[in-house]
């Protein structure tokens, strides 16, 4: 083959951080492999240039046991604190690494290591899409490769706006400055768009934050889309003027991809304070897309529906029962919380140990830290537990999320006969915990 140009990069490079499975020498060998699997896709013996093999296949940064990084805890909050910036155009043979990484080395868990492997900015391009194609395209589809956290330097995130209104913005709109916000879901699916507004009436009225429709409700023959927005968000407009208080309505516009903007332009008309989308149903990119789009202009709270098997899968070589999580996929932090941060959302739903799922509680500490922590110029957004929650549940979940996260409980308020006082109880429930934090 004849190269027909010249290859003149910045040199500049993204930071990912692997979690792989095996010996110390097989961990070395993937390791290269993934530098060439997710840049060039091409035998490294083939490879037609020096530009080529300097400047895109990845450069294996370094390579550690997984048991030297300290808890789990700290290993999947999706955004590393050490910067990924590199000027160099070492290749995947180069000794840069090795020389701190000991193949002999004894270790708790000698089979499982991180692996930092730095790409150049430009095989991302401007495009989430690609990113996360470089970042996890094909090794997504290998047993034994986890990504544990990202390190993007300032020149690619300048491509992302992230969230509109993030935390700060969303206080300010609910005008709610000292405890967390209340959400909750229109459900049981199966309900008119009457009886739903009906609920979401009381709701309202009992002083909830943010109420959203069920990620089940879609455009269904029982239950309309553009009927169901529009009595329910009347309905709240309706609670919001008896009350003073303002309750949102956030209805699920999760929709095939001809239709997904459209619902959103409705949603707005009718009166909608925000969106729940479901980014693992529509794509990533879709929720960038709207978070985006400033004629729509409206909080997006992402709901993790299909997302669970991107961030639970064990494989071959599995962590579990080491205390190391899950041994393929994406880390829970990264997923839930730095990518949907990076995508837009201004809240992210997930899991919350203590319910019906399986999530621990260090992994919602991963998601809770990714969702806040610094990143460049993007807002924080607000954590979202959520999975089967109880009111009696209420001063732990303050305690372990703080005064910046949202309590998402459904099912639990219709325990009682009057939905609106089980709404108060839950408000009065978190107001006191969040003064017992405070003073704590």
């Amino acid at each position: 083959m004849t190269p027909s140009s010249t290859l003149s990069l910045s040199g500049e490079r993204f930071t990912a951080v692997y979690r792989l499975s095996g010996t110390a020498a097989e961990v070395e060998a993937r390791a290269r492999a993934i530098c060439l699997e997710q840049t060039v896709e091409f035998p490294e013996a083939l490879i037609p240039t020096e530009a080529i093999r300097e400047q895109i296949v990845g450069v294996i940064a370094e390579i550690k046991p997984c048991s030297s990084m300290g808890s789990s805890t700290s290993q999947g909050t999706g955004f590393s604190p050490s910067s990924s910036t590199s000027h160099g155009t070492d290749s995947i043979s180069s000794s840069s690494w090795s020389d701190s990484f000991d193949p002999d080395a004894s270790d708790e868990n000698p089979s499982s290591f991180e692996v930092s492997i730095r790409y150049p900015i430009e095989a991302a391009g401007r495009e989430l899409t690609q990113l996360l194609n470089v970042l996890f395209g094909n090794v997504a589809l290998q047993p034994g490769v986890r990504l544990q956290r990202i390190d993007l330097p300032p020149a690619l995130l300048q491509h992302y706006t992230g969230p509109r209104f993030g935390i700060a913005g969303l206080r300010q709109q609910l005008d709610i400055t000292d405890r967390p916000l209340l959400c909750t879901a229109l459900k049981p699916m199966g309900l008119s768009p009457t009886e739903l507004a009906d609920m979401a009436y009381r709701l309202a009225l009992g002083g909830i934050d943010l109420i959203k429709d069920d990620h089940g409700l879609s455009d269904q023959t029982f239950c309309p889309f553009d009927e169901r927005i529009s009595r329910c968000a009347e309905a709240v407009a309706r609670a919001n003027q008896q009350t003073g208080h303002t309750s949102l309505y956030l209805p699920n516009i999760t929709a095939p991809a001809d239709e997904l903007n459209a619902r959103a332009e409705r949603a707005r008309e009718q009166g909608a304070g925000g969106l729940l989308l479901c980014p693992g149903l529509t794509g990533i990119d879709s929720l960038r897309r709207l978070a985006a789009d400033d004629q729509i202009a409206l909080p997006i709270l992402s709901h993790p529906a299909l997302l669970g098997g991107l961030s639970l899968g064990s494989g071959l070589g599995s962590g579990l029962g080491t205390g190391l999580g899950s041994s393929q996929g994406l880390a829970h932090g990264l997923l839930f919380g730095t990518l949907t941060r990076l995508a837009g959302a201004d809240a992210t739903i997930f899991p919350s140990f203590g319910g019906r799922f399986a999530f621990t509680a260090a992994e919602c500490q991963e998601i809770m830290t990714a969702a806040r922590a610094p990143l460049a110029g993007l807002a924080p957004i607000w954590p979202v537990p959520a999975g089967g929650m109880r009111l009696e549940q209420v001063p732990e979940l303050v305690t372990f999320y703080g005064r910046d996260s949202m309590l998402l409980i459904g099912g639990d308020l219709h325990a009682g006969e009057d939905l609106s006082a089980r709404c108060q109880a839950f408000l009065r429930l978190v107001r006191q915990a969040s003064e017992q934090t405070s003073n704590d």
